[in-house]
């Protein structure tokens, strides 16, 4: 059996103990019955369902060679260097440039990108960030990434609701008490799960992998410094509902306040384009991250920036 599906067993049964024992705390016996049946439920939306609910919670778009030819023959070819099945093609519309893939296999996969990285970067770096996306669907990162992402929310949500309400009834000034102590408890669990779930290193490798399916690590690289640059500037709202979901992202779409710090899965940005610049030392390609990027015009959005350059510059 692969990794990834051992640790997201792991994951299920780990989610399965939590709400037990959350109804035992809140509800007795009762309380138990109910949660195991809630967390039964769970599970099995969170592994067949998770990937729509995350396309969801974002408006994702899905598009087809019709709809959106540049951008999906761009997946398209790529998915052919990559020897992959084709994935489903989603737009989120967000002004901030990101991108993620999604799905619990590699037949069962879709790659999302934002509007706003299909107006900032050039076809190049949108090829070396779908290429990245792709590496995480062959690496079969999608389905722990993805459920991580789910339960880590769900686990959030509850620490929101027990801080206004008791679950299954009960005493309500203590249960109350209860389910204040408990919220404080939860919320950094969920980040937790979710850190514990997600390995930093799954991004180096689907950095690595996905310079080898473009061909040129320098795309990427050019691509990551560009995102980087743009997401302290733009807020991405829909992430900063739901920061379980951050590590999805190949970059980090969270602005660094309050939990978001919590749930800081990525590695350093900077780190990442070194490694990547040692590749492609390796594979004989010059340059440096920096000598793609345009000169900018301090605070421009990238549909500014993009204006002049036609839709992929």
């Amino acid at each position: 059996m692969p990794m990834n599906y051992v640790k997201t067993a792991m994951l299920l049964a780990l989610l399965t103990a939590i709400l037990v024992g959350m109804g035992a705390l809140v509800g007795g016996q009762t309380g138990m019955v109910i949660a195991f049946i809630v967390a039964l439920g769970m599970n099995l939306f969170s592994f067949w369902k998770s990937d729509t609910m995350v396309l969801r919670m974002y408006g994702a778009e899905e598009v087809t060679a019709q709809s959106a030819p540049e951008y999906y023959g761009l997946v398209q070819e790529l998915v052919q260097r990559a020897e992959l099945p084709m994935p489903r093609v989603y737009v989120m519309h967000n002004p901030q440039p990101n991108a993620f893939a999604t799905g619990r296999s590699p037949s069962n996969s879709a790659v999302c990108a934002s509007t706003g990285l299909l107006e900032a970067l050039s076809r190049e770096e949108v090829a070396g960030v779908m290429a990245h996306e792709l590496a995480h669907i062959k690496n079969r990162d999608t389905l722990t990434m993805t459920v991580a992402a789910t339960l880590g929310g769900a686990i959030s949500m509850l620490a929101q609701y027990l801080q206004f309400s008791t679950l299954f009834g009960g005493n309500r000034e203590g249960g109350s008490r209860i389910g204040a102590f408990a919220a404080m408890l939860l919320a950094p669990f969920a980040a937790m799960l979710v850190q514990m779930a997600v390995s930093r290193s799954r991004e180096y490798q689907a950095d690595h992998m996905g310079s080898l399916i473009v061909g040129n690590p320098m795309w990427l690289a050019s691509a990551l410094q560009k995102i980087q640059g743009y997401a302290h500037q733009i807020p991405n709202e829909q992430a900063e509902a739901a920061p379980a979901t951050a590590h999805l992202f190949i970059i980090n779409p969270l602005t660094g306040q309050g939990m978001d710090n919590l749930f800081s899965t990525h590695p350093n940005t900077e780190n990442r384009i070194a490694e990547l610049e040692k590749l492609a030392a390796e594979m004989g390609v010059r340059g440096q991250a920096g000598s793609f990027l345009e000169p900018r015009t301090a605070g421009a959005t990238p549909g500014q920036q993009r204006s002049a350059r036609g839709p992929w510059g």
